[in-house]
């Protein structure tokens, strides 16, 4: 089968479009037929292997223990193990998979779904770690209200355009932070307020939100923190930023130690892939209530031109691989 791999860490000149032997489904796995692949932060890193925490994370240290790309995936079973009685093939999915960048990949039955009636598989493959990142963050992590005030940093981009739509979901008033290029967008997705940060600041003096989720990780703690709610919550999500060994990591530290001595809660959030979520996920979709944002689909011939477009960070939602 084709497929995009790398046997080292490095930019996108290290990944190759080769045939390789199609993976073998244990018990509890499922062999999915490919036909899209979402492009997430995740592959970034494992791509370079930075920051420098993500090798000790399991990765691996000198090179990638997964050699191909992708995780985000929507496709048809095709096999399934012996133990798995949730699907069986032929049945329409999404979730995440090992190695999605590929015509085949492995995954298992309780990172997967069916996928949502009214998608095509471009647009499922879009929805699953940052919609998931995204739900977990609210719910989870905010505990967003209805009628509160929320502020999502980064609402033009893959997790942001998903927590706009949730928080509306939710019932919250919803302020978006974005750049100029994107201010129509996160309008069109649901956004009563958007600040385009090129031109203004998220902290006016006059507005205090309830709940902020910031996706960008790029501005400091104290500087958020003077746009939050005395008593208000703010859910840091992942580790962008920062330096090449722990990335935004110590600023999320920074954070929850600091959390217990005020008024605010301060909380991070690394999310996890959970069939419970993608089901969650599938009927607000299905209700009309979230809908993915494509910004751009590749080959998967052309993954490699994918990240490298991805990484300039112009991208308005998602960047989804077709197979």
């Amino acid at each position: 089968m084709k497929a995009i791999v790398q046997d080292r860490y490095g930019s996108a000149d290290v990944l190759q479009f080769k045939d390789i032997d199609k993976p073998v489904p244990g018990a509890d796995d499922i062999l999915i037929r490919v036909h899209a692949a979402g492009l997430d932060p995740s592959v970034w890193h494992i791509m370079t292997g930075e920051p420098y925490l993500v090798r000790l994370m399991g990765f691996g240290l000198r090179a990638p223990k997964v050699n191909v790309s992708g995780s985000d995936v929507a496709g048809r079973v095709e096999a399934v193990g012996t133990n798995v009685t949730e699907f069986q093939p032929g049945d329409e999915v999404f979730g995440t998979a090992a190695g999605s960048f590929a015509e085949y990949a492995r995954a298992r039955a309780g990172k997967l779904a069916p996928k949502p009636a009214n998608l095509t598989f471009e647009q499922a493959a879009a929805v699953p770690i940052s919609a998931i990142t995204a739900l977990q963050a609210l719910r989870d992590k905010g505990r967003v209200k209805p009628g509160q005030q929320v502020l999502v940093i980064g609402a033009g981009g893959g997790v942001g355009t998903y927590a706009v739509q949730l928080a509306k979901a939710f019932g919250a008033e919803v302020t978006g932070v974005c750049s100029t290029s994107k201010v129509d967008l996160v309008r069109s997705i649901g956004a009563d307020h958007v600040i385009d940060y090129t031109r203004d600041d998220i902290v006016d003096g006059a507005h205090r939100y309830d709940l902020i989720l910031d996706t960008a990780g790029n501005r400091s703690l104290s500087h958020v923190r003077r746009a939050l709610a005395p008593k208000g919550t703010l859910v840091l999500v992942g580790g962008e930023g920062g330096g090449r060994w722990t990335g935004g990591v110590e600023h999320l530290l920074g954070a929850l130690m600091l959390s217990p001595f005020i008024g605010q809660k301060l909380r991070g959030l690394y999310s996890r892939e959970r069939r419970e979520d993608l089901e969650a996920l599938k009927a607000l979709i299905e209700d009309g209530k979230v809908t993915p944002v494509i910004d751009r689909t590749y080959q998967l011939s052309e993954a490699p031109a994918a990240i490298r477009e991805w990484a300039k960070g112009h991208a308005r939602g998602k960047v989804v691989i077709t197979v």
